[in-house]
């Protein structure tokens, strides 16, 4: 199996990601914060769909700032004309179904915060749920969301294993944080 920590290591692309961000759980100090940072970083699984990881790690300080940050009401509100800019931005991916997906995404993330006071909590609400489970309701609650999309997303926000073997010094500074998902049964992932 190969890991994304042999890849990361001493790759300038990569390594601050792998080391800092990558199966972290949130901090979960601030829900409007967490807001913005599970937003972009679904955003950018979104726009990883099939295309490789170093390119969106590498468009992400200029994707981040086309759309403002990643602010969800800003993003919700979203007209034709930053539909143009941003198909226009050779700082993104420019793809039209996946920038009105995140679009939309961003809308359907505020309907979350009358329903569950916003993403953060909705996604611990269904904690713990296998790979499967989380791409089904993904897939019923947001837009272009594939398996792949929703499975590194959710590794990537500790609610799924794999992000990292054990021997990797993130993973040793991640378990001592205790994510979502070290605090189930691994029996719960067995069937995802």
């Amino acid at each position: 199996m190969s890991w994304y920590c042999e890849v990361a290591e001493d790759n300038p692309i990569h390594q601050s990601y792998h080391d800092n961000e990558y199966g972290f759980p949130l901090k979960g100090k601030d829900a409007k914060e967490d807001e913005r940072y599970l937003f972009e970083l679904q955003s950018l699984e979104l726009f990883q769909a099939g295309l490789s990881w170093d390119l969106i790690l590498k468009k992400r300080p200029t994707t981040v700032a086309a759309f403002d940050q990643f602010n969800v009401d800003t993003v919700a509100a979203y007209k034709a004309k930053d539909v143009k800019r941003l198909l226009g931005d050779a700082g993104i991916i420019r793809n039209k179904l996946k920038v009105a997906s995140i679009i939309e995404n961003a809308k359907r993330i505020q309907a979350l915060g009358d329903s569950h006071d916003g993403f953060a909590a909705w996604i611990a609400a269904h904690h713990p749920l296998n790979r499967a489970e989380w791409t089904k309701l993904f897939r019923q609650t947001f837009k272009f969301m594939g398996s792949e999309i929703v499975n590194e997303f959710m590794m990537c926000i500790g609610y799924l294993p794999g992000a990292h073997h054990e021997d990797c010094m993130a993973y040793k500074r991640i378990a001592k944080l205790s994510p979502p998902w070290m605090q189930v049964d691994p029996k719960v992932f067995a069937d995802g």
